[in-house]
């Protein structure tokens, strides 16, 4: 199965070592190990550093989709990673090689050798350091959990800031007070630097509002008139996409301010962006063969908010879908099924990828049943697959969680690029 090089692992490996006893959010071992490297996240070119729950990887899509049909150079930072680690830091367009990465990942290690750190601080600061070695007109930097204390959050002088819509997830660090996670995700704001933000919910926009004026940081909201004026052929597919599409027009318009990133490279970057797991329909390969004639779609969306978009999209589809499920025990698992208790499709539960705390396939189907859905168990992916298809569905999805979608775009033979 396709995966990372035995080279990239054993220097990702040593990282592992390193762990204090107990993680908590902080910036302080970040900041530590970046001054061990010299500072790199000052020898960054312009950054717009992006915060949310949903659609954060989407809108970074369309942003550099976006910039690059302008002609620009763009360094990308974004995670979790599906198939390899390179996929987390995109250098002028191009994923990472693994002689370049393992030469950074050798640095950091060198650099920060006994001092405690978690394993994406450690990997944050390599980034940093790729960034800043590596000549480009602009850093798209996607958070990886929260804001405030991510370890994405060390960039002092932003030129944009990105605040994607605002949800519940990861209740286990940021808690279930939607507006205590909203103010976690406004902590990206800059003093003096622009921040724009989705549409939210009143209790998110009124934080961001706020911690906004606190910092002096000029406000922009995404207006409707900009999802209107999307083109119709989206690159990513589904009506929410519209939205992460305006959102990233509206920054690029405010990053270029409307010269640099003309009106035809934004419609041009929303027409041919390209993100996979997100309503992605799968090739020919291993996983589809398993079911012919069924169409095979994946999603990587694992939260409320998430399901609520997929069920949108898949109710205009003709035809009867059924559901392939995985799910981090962590997840709000019934919060997820929730959304689609009106179109009633079947759910078979499966293992998720190894190596995560995941949702027996037992608990996960009992969530389902919860929230009004039949389903049932099965011992694997493929089991799961062959279950579904033979309900006479006319399509899968496969759902429920980015590490799930990881294993099937590699057991497919469709590896991120």
């Amino acid at each position: 199965m396709i995966g990372n090089s035995p080279a990239v692992d054993a220097a990702l490996k040593r990282f592992e070592g390193l762990y204090p006893e107990v993680i908590h959010l902080s910036l302080g071992r970040v900041q530590t190990a970046l001054e061990a490297l010299g500072r790199p996240q000052d020898r960054l070119p312009p950054v717009i550093h992006v915060a949310g729950t949903n659609g954060k990887g989407s809108t970074c899509a369309f942003m550099r989709a976006m910039a690059e049909a302008a002609g620009l150079k763009v360094h990308v930072f974004t995670s979790p990673h599906l198939v390899r680690f390179n996929e987390r830091i995109r250098l002028a367009g191009e994923i990472v090689d693994d002689a370049r990465l393992i030469g950074w990942l050798d640095r950091t290690y060198e650099a920060i050798r006994g001092q405690e750190i978690t394993h994406f601080e450690a990997t944050t600061a390599t980034a940093m350091l790729a960034f800043s070695e590596v000549p480009a007109d602009l850093l798209i930097l996607e958070v990886g959990l929260g804001g405030r204390y991510d370890a994405t959050n060390v960039i002092d002088d932003p030129a944009l800031c990105v605040i994607t819509p605002v949800d519940f997830d990861h209740k286990a660090f940021l808690g279930s007070d939607l507006r205590k996670i909203a103010g976690e995700k406004a902590g990206i704001i800059r003093y003096g630097r622009p921040v724009l933000s989705a549409i939210q919910r009143k209790v998110c926009d009124d934080v961001i509002a706020a911690e906004a004026a606190q910092m002096k940081a000029p406000h922009y909201r995404l207006k409707a008139h900009f999802i209107d004026a999307m083109p119709e052929d989206l690159g990513l597919i589904g009506e929410h996409q519209r939205a992460n599409a305006a959102l990233a027009a509206m920054a690029m318009q405010l990053f270029g301010n409307s010269t640099r990133i003309t009106q035809d490279a934004i419609f041009e970057g929303a027409r041919t962006a390209t993100w996979p797991a997100r309503m992605q329909r799968l090739k020919p390969g291993p996983l589809t063969a398993l079911v012919p004639g069924v169409e095979l779609w994946l999603d990587g969306g694992h939260n409320p908010h998430a399901a609520r978009a997929i069920a949108r999209h898949l109710k205009q589809q003709p035809g009867k879908t059924v559901l392939v499920s995985a799910m981090l025990a962590s997840k709000d698992a019934t919060g997820f099924f929730l959304p689609f208790r009106y179109l009633k499709p079947d759910v078979f539960t499966v293992p998720n990828a190894p190596g995560h705390r995941a949702a027996e396939p037992e608990a996960l189907a009992e969530a389902a049943r919860t929230a009004g859905l039949e389903a049932v168990t099965c011992e694997s992916l493929e089991a799961g697959l062959k279950a579904a298809a033979a309900t006479g569905a006319d399509r899968i999805l496969i759902c429920g969680s980015l590490y799930l979608a990881g294993e099937v775009l590699a057991a497919n033979g469709e590896p991120p690029v």
